[in-house]
């Protein structure tokens, strides 16, 4: 995987580095150059090396386009709460279209694995309910918004489980952990907004979130369909 664009991977670390050092260090104009260069970079590297064909990649693509508008939203939501609920929308939409390119590979061969898909919705579900009904007393009126995001990363998490046996190994393992990572992040934003303050929590969100969407673009990159008959990748 490394071997593939090193230009891009030594850039990725750079930006990872100028991000946290920028978080660490409160600096707000270092934060405003190196955040939007963290999907900037992760769009450039998609593109190049899988020239966006098919639905797929156009698909996370546009997934990231999304990411990178929650991003530049997140960063003035302090001073207004609407630039947090505007965020949160966009990340909302990014996740819509993770969800929508991990399910061509399930309906690529939706037989396969009916016992890991099982397993997989119980797991979240179980997950996502209990973290929003622990979440629920400090919500207020953001109790439907979180409800949905909640619902729908979720969802991402188990499509992101359901490309089992349907795509190589390596970019189901990255998407998979690209998935837990975004929950991870998600979650550590949740608590910290509306539960209790965590020490140094913007430098666990932000390398959470940026691991999440270098993984997950990785296993775009990598990806091989293996069952590709009921759904063309034209």
């Amino acid at each position: 995987m490394l071997k593939k664009q090193p230009w891009f991977h030594l850039l990725f670390v750079v930006v990872f580095i100028l991000q946290l050092l920028s978080v660490w260090n409160s600096a707000t104009a270092l934060a405003a150059f190196s955040k939007p260069l963290i999907v900037i970079s992760l769009l450039i590297m998609l593109s190049v090396s899988t020239r966006l064909k098919g639905r797929f990649h156009k698909r996370i693509f546009t997934g990231l386009v999304f990411a990178l508008a929650g991003d530049v939203l997140l960063m003035y939501a302090a001073g207004n709460e609407k630039f947090f609920i505007w965020g949160l929308a966009a990340f909302l939409l990014c996740h819509l279209f993770y969800i929508r390119a991990f399910y061509l590979d399930f309906k690529s061969a939706p037989e396969l694995d009916k016992k890991g898909a099982r397993i997989a919705i119980f797991c979240c579900a179980i997950l996502a309910i209990s973290f929003y009904f622990y979440l629920r007393p400090q919500l207020g009126i953001m109790k439907l918004p979180v409800m949905v995001y909640i619902l729908v990363i979720s969802m991402m998490m188990m499509m992101a489980c359901f490309r089992n046996q349907r795509v190589n190994s390596s970019s189901f393992k990255l998407i998979l952990f690209g998935a837990l990572f975004f929950v991870f992040s998600d979650g550590i934003l949740a608590y910290n907004k509306f539960v209790s303050p965590i020490s140094h929590s913007g430098v666990w969100i932000m390398a959470s979130y940026m691991i999440a969407q270098y993984l997950i673009t990785m296993g775009a990159v990598e990806r091989t369909l293996l069952h590709n008959q009921p759904i063309p990748e034209a």
